[in-house]
């Protein structure tokens, strides 16, 4: 695995605020250097499901708006898609596809995977490295299995991560609703200060995205 350089996990560490441990944090620009969005299993086979995942057409929306804004300002959109040897997440079926109202350019990236990690026998690490990403924006579904792994596994492979808060979603479960269970995860996963980069969990509209240029230009 490539380790981020040593001055970017410098400028993370001091960037930090460990003092402090809170549910939802507003995004603050100052730690805005490269970003990529990552949006995590939005596929027709886990979104066409009876029962649907929860608000499963407000997320799609709200993960289109940060696409689209991502795009505008050149942040690497990857698209990360689990797949299974056979079933309806076979690779190449109709499940695997990407969910319908879901928008996707040309210029996006596909990430291929085979567990909740979306790091673990994957490119991700690589191609965020060759983009010079130290900052990651997660989206999708679904809360406490993949978004939740990938999450963790990111901040302790050195990025800092932002937790899209309405913008990940799942199914209702016997011991909790979706709905609880993302507030859960919204909650917890910011207290996780112990992998050292920053960890936090923002509303879509509060979520930014800067242009290398401008970035370049601080």
């Amino acid at each position: 695995m490539i380790a981020p350089h040593p001055d970017l996990k410098l400028r993370r560490r001091l960037a930090l605020n460990m003092g402090s441990c809170l549910s939802v944090h507003s995004a603050d620009a100052s730690s805005i250097n490269s970003t990529a969005l990552l949006v995590i299993d939005v596929q027709r086979g886990l979104f066409e499901q009876t029962p649907p995942p929860a608000d499963a057409e407000a997320v799609i929306a709200r993960i289109n708006d940060l696409a689209r804004r991502a795009r505008a300002t050149g942040t690497p959109v990857i698209f990360i898609q689990h797949e299974r040897p056979d079933g309806p997440l076979a690779h190449g079926s109709p499940g695997w596809q990407l969910a319908l109202g879901l928008n996707v350019d040309p210029g996006d990236r596909r990430v291929r995977k085979t567990s909740p990690d979306s790091f673990l026998r994957t490119e991700l690490a690589d191609v965020l490295h060759a983009f010079g990403i130290t900052r990651v924006v997660v989206c999708g579904y679904a809360t406490e299995f993949c978004i939740d792994t990938t999450v963790r596994r990111a901040a302790a492979l050195g990025f800092e991560v932002v937790l899209a808060a309405d913008a990940h979603t799942t199914q209702d479960k016997p011991h909790a609703t979706a709905t609880q269970i993302r507030a859960h995860h919204n909650a917890t996963l910011p207290c996780m200060i112990s992998f050292g980069p920053r960890i936090s969990a923002t509303p879509t509209v509060e979520v930014k995205f800067r242009s290398l240029a401008s970035t370049a230009s601080c």
